[in-house]
């Protein structure tokens, strides 16, 4: 039974790095895997998924009008899996959508994004992702002291935490810290 997977986690854990070994491990089976990622996200180029540690590889874009559904069933109905990264920018439909793939094409769909925004909200697509997934798997980072980072704060051009913007803004380790969550309260003074 084909089952919908969300692997969560904050920046910097290597959630793209296992999407793209996972992936991997399909193709050196001979088996064929179809690769997604946000069109938003392009510090890799467009259509590429990157990791820190230097391997990518080629996917398709989505966007929030894309109907992720009929997208796989033209192009991936002979996949083996699919592979979703910057599951957080998922609309909720999307995510229904990618668990129709599962149920109703057999095909095993595994979103890796982050769960939470600089704020410590969820982003709409996690939100989504942690009420439908069959399987939810935490992708484990650490704070600057040791513990487990489940928060992350946005960077000003100052180095300090930002305390308010838009959600989504695009970016690195230039940008984003990321922290286990008394330091992310005492980095947004709270």
């Amino acid at each position: 039974m084909a089952k919908l997977y969300f692997h969560f986690s904050t920046m910097n854990a290597g959630k793209s790095t296992l999407l793209l070994q996972a992936s991997y491990n399909y193709r050196e089976r001979g088996m064929e895997t179809l690769l997604l990622t946000a069109a938003l996200d392009d510090r890799a180029g467009e259509g590429r998924i990157a990791s820190r540690i230097g391997i990518e590889d080629s996917a398709l874009t989505f966007d929030a009008a894309t109907d992720l559904f009929a997208l796989i069933g033209r192009q991936g109905a002979n996949s083996a899996c699919i592979f979703v990264d910057e599951a957080q920018f998922l609309t909720p439909d999307q995510v229904w959508q990618l668990a129709r793939v599962a149920d109703d094409l057999g095909i095993p769909v595994m979103c890796y994004g982050l769960r939470v925004d600089f704020r410590g909200e969820l982003f709409p697509g996690s939100a989504a992702l942690l009420a439908l997934a069959d399987d939810l798997r935490e992708v484990r980072t650490i704070c600057h002291c040791g513990r487990k980072a489940t928060m992350v704060i946005r960077r000003g051009a100052d180095g300090a935490a930002i305390r308010e913007g838009a959600q989504v803004q695009v970016g690195g380790n230039e940008t984003y810290v990321s922290l286990c969550r008394r330091h992310w309260r005492e980095a947004m003074g709270q």
